[in-house]
């Protein structure tokens, strides 16, 4: 399928590896220029090379914090008038409620409720004057079933959903379209880091909590960030149009709801 965006711009956050990652290699597959963000030069300057190599769109890697203000500014100087925005940020470190304190609430709720909102308030009304727009949050699973260690991730990734929630549906009218994407367990760092504290917890290996965890999702593995570049880039598709203020949740089965 043609997904109909080849030629567009995105600034994708955060993607030199993993999840971002996974999303610029799928729209930079479809045709769509890239410009990427990372805060160390290094893996972010050998992830645009892999693209430029693979896709041969054009690829502007951007060293930055995307959390802060100045580096949000960077990433903007380099992609002022993206089509595309892929707001995506590390997750906050896991632990027991009790040790956090102000700082680290204020700390989660900058990265990964405000810096999307930021980057949407800085981008959106040149998308609705072209009439296209497409911006996809990645959030977590854990909107719609709160991991309990992950409290300081449940709470801000929360905020953004409820926010998104209203304005999606006022840009919806200019073709630009709002919606999230929440990962469940896939193969990226982050899930390592998360099976050691648990596999810590538990008084077992790393492996064992690994093997351990994927055998339990329903599918028996764990997810791919390609195929999650894929289903962004479908999201951020021409015949996508019509969905908006979505929470698309990519998890194997996992969440056991019927909603």
């Amino acid at each position: 399928m043609d997904l109909g965006i080849k030629g567009k711009t995105a600034l994708v956050c955060a993607a030199s590896k993993g999840l971002g990652r996974g999303c610029a290699f799928s729209l930079a597959r479809e045709g769509v220029d890239v410009v990427i963000t990372a805060r160390t030069p290094g893996p972010l300057e050998e992830t645009a090379e892999q693209i430029r190599k693979e896709t041969g769109v054009k690829v502007t890697a951007v060293a930055c914090d995307i959390t802060t203000e100045e580096g949000r500014n960077l990433a903007l100087a380099a992609c002022p008038n993206p089509d595309i925005l892929v707001n995506n940020a590390g997750g906050p470190p896991p632990g027991d409620f009790r040790d956090w304190d102000r700082d680290d609430w204020i700390k989660a709720v900058d990265a990964n409720m405000l810096t999307p909102i930021f980057l949407i308030k800085a981008t959106v009304d040149g998308m609705i004057e072209r009439k296209f727009g497409r911006v996809v949050n990645i959030t977590s699973g854990a909107v719609k079933s709160p991991i309990e260690i992950l409290g300081l991730s449940n709470g801000a990734r929360a905020g953004l959903t409820g926010f998104i929630a209203g304005l999606s549906r006022k840009t919806v009218r200019h073709n630009v379209t709002i919606n999230n994407l929440l990962p469940g367990p896939f193969d990226t760092d982050r899930l390592h880091a998360n099976m050691k504290v648990k596999a810590d917890q538990a008084g077992i290996s790393v492996a064992e909590m690994t093997a351990k965890r994927a055998a339990e999702n329903p599918s028996g593995r764990f997810g791919t960030a390609e195929e999650f570049g894929d289903m962004c880039a479908f999201i951020c598709s021409d015949q996508a149009g019509f969905m908006t203020g979505q929470n698309f949740l990519m998890d194997g089965g996992a969440y056991p709801g019927t909603l």
